[in-house]
């Protein structure tokens, strides 16, 4: 089929699955993690349940306090003139807090009624101490959740520190009106691990000012042998080109799918662990507008919507959404949108800050892939995909696909080369001395690769791997490169491995076909795949090149 008449059909079959999908397929919803029932309870409400982990529950009202602040500032931070606001007291989440003075309170009296009614609050702190056993359940080595449900709200503070990630369901912070929060507060209990947890209670709804009080419905430990958190594990089928391959992928590699029922994953990207969160992924669901989180216990959330568009034509496009994710070094979330049309960084307040959206005064394509250099240089890919009507589309203002750099400054955009027709994935090598970038092409299936020059340009660029006569319909998508210098490839029939000489090491083939992927886990050596309308991840034996 000719490219334009192809291209024309998907795009009509994406304008019909934006309609219509949302109809018959639903992201995966999931309940707070971990997830089915717990192979033991300790029941923080009653007596002998609090004695066995060694605990004393502490009870505080809350008083809103005059608080001295200051305005919002230039920075969008409270940097502005001095001004009068309001605040809390006491300031019991910190894990050293002394709550020594405070009322104790009998596990079997959490259900009373407390604080003061209309807009109040309160806290609850206890210290838990992992014993032994909980019956016949030997606890070393389990994972443990905290749940409580307070009428009407509840915040969580663990050891002294309360993780806030956007677009984050519970846990930690609110729920939802009388909904249980699920913290786990370790993932590999030790008999005599001491745990302190401080709740704080909220009335509410706080705008319906009112008139009950606040009490604890439930609280427990719920203590899991192995928690469950993917949906299904199915053995991966691999193509061996070369015996090289097995120094890659593991005997036995399994494929786990952790969340379905999007209607196109993209993008993904891996937060690394910081000092109060654990790693999670990022990753796009263009076609729906999103942006969707997906943490280590197995949790999916919203982490952004209307991630690349929020025009009144929306309704025509197949892709509106965000494409690309990555991050720079000081760990913002970059993205390509495509609807809007331009690249831009989230910056650590929330704020967005554009990168590129026009080139010597015409708007770009649809920024589809995205990679930082080092040196703080920002590579993006053009192509028209996101575009309604792609090449044939009437908002095209360019003549070309290209491949762009952005100056480490965010001052300049650079063209730097227009050899293909519909540019997308793209990598560095480990050294950065070359510069790989593949084409969505049906007809010309080709990597290339390129010579990085001292001032970030590219030159003497050569087709590095061409899988042109390859049997499949899909042209080349996504793009990734280990330490080792070997290229990941989303290419006809599945996941193509090809190392830094170029030669075909073998071909993942998983459940559905993957079109882009991100290196996660702590190691970097767990491959997160986005196929289709599936999130799924393999385990590989070389950590990957990551942000």
């Amino acid at each position: 089929m000719h490219r334009q008449q192809q291209l024309r059909k998907i795009s009509i079959l994406s304008g019909l699955l934006f309609w219509f999908a949302p109809l018959t397929l639903t992201a995966q919803v999931v309940q707070d993690p971990p997830f089915g029932r717990p192979d033991a309870v300790v029941d923080l409400a009653a007596r002998d349940s609090v004695q066995l982990v060694k605990g004393q529950w502490r009870y505080h009202n809350v008083k809103i306090v005059d608080a001295d602040s200051r305005a919002v500032g230039p920075d969008l931070k409270p940097s502005g003139d001095p001004i009068k606001t309001y605040d809390y007291a006491p300031y019991a989440g910190a894990a050293d807090f002394d709550d020594s003075q405070w009322e104790a309170i009998d596990a079997t009296t959490l259900d009373q009624r407390r604080s003061t009614a209309k807009v109040c609050f309160n806290w609850y702190r206890i210290n838990v101490t992992i014993p032994e056993k909980v019956g016949n359940f030997e606890t070393a080595g389990s994972t443990v959740a905290f749940e409580i449900v307070i009428d009407d709200y509840a915040e969580v503070w663990v050891n002294g520190k309360m993780p806030r990630v956007l677009g984050q369901p519970g846990g930690p912070v609110i729920k939802g009106f009388n909904a249980p929060n699920r913290v786990i507060i370790t993932r590999n209990a030790q008999p005599g691990q001491r745990i302190q947890l401080a709740v704080f209670g909220i009335n509410g709804p706080i705008s319906y000012s009112p008139q009950n009080f606040i009490w604890i419905k439930s609280a427990t430990l719920d203590f899991y042998k192995a928690p469950k958190v993917a949906i299904s594990e199915t053995p991966a089928t691999i193509i061996r080109k070369d015996p090289a391959l097995d120094e890659i992928v593991p005997a036995g590699a399994k494929i786990e799918k952790l969340a379905g029922g999007f209607l196109f994953t993209e993008g993904p990207i891996w937060v690394p662990r910081m000092e109060d969160t654990d790693g999670y992924l990022l990753f796009s669901d263009p076609n729906n507008n999103l942006i969707y989180r997906w943490t280590q216990d197995g949790q999916l959330s919203i982490f952004l919507t209307k991630s690349g568009y929020r025009g009144m034509d929306i309704g025509e496009y197949g892709q509106p959404g965000s494409n690309g994710l990555t991050l720079d070094k000081q760990g913002r979330l970059t993205i390509n949108q495509h609807g809007n049309r331009r690249v831009v960084r989230m910056e650590k307040n929330g704020q967005l800050t554009i990168l590129a959206d026009r080139y010597e005064g015409k708007g770009l394509n649809s920024p589809n892939d995205l990679v930082y250099k080092s040196d703080g240089a920002l590579y993006f890919t053009d192509p028209p995909f996101g575009l309604p009507k792609f090449f044939d589309d009437p908002r095209k203002e360019l003549p070309y696909s290209g491949v762009f750099r952005v100056s480490p400054d965010g001052k300049q955009v650079q063209l730097l080369t227009t050899d293909l027709k519909g540019p997308n994935g793209l990598a560095f090598s480990p050294d950065e001395k070359y510069f790989y970038v593949d084409d969505w092409d049906t007809e010309k299936k080709i990597i290339m690769r390129y010579e990085v020059n001292s001032d970030g340009t590219l030159s003497n660029g050569k087709v590095f791997f061409d899988m042109t006569s390859a049997e499949g319909e899909d042209a080349l998508d996504g793009m990734k490169i280990d330490q080792k210098g070997n290229l990941y490839v989303s290419g006809p029939g599945g996941l193509w491995i090809i190392s830094a000489e170029g030669k075909h090491l073998g071909t993942i083939v998983g459940p559905e076909h993957p079109h882009n992927f991100a290196w996660g886990d702590d190691d970097g050596k767990t491959l997160y795949l986005c196929a289709k309308t599936g999130l799924y991840r393999i385990r590989l034996n070389i950590p990957g090149i990551r942000p």
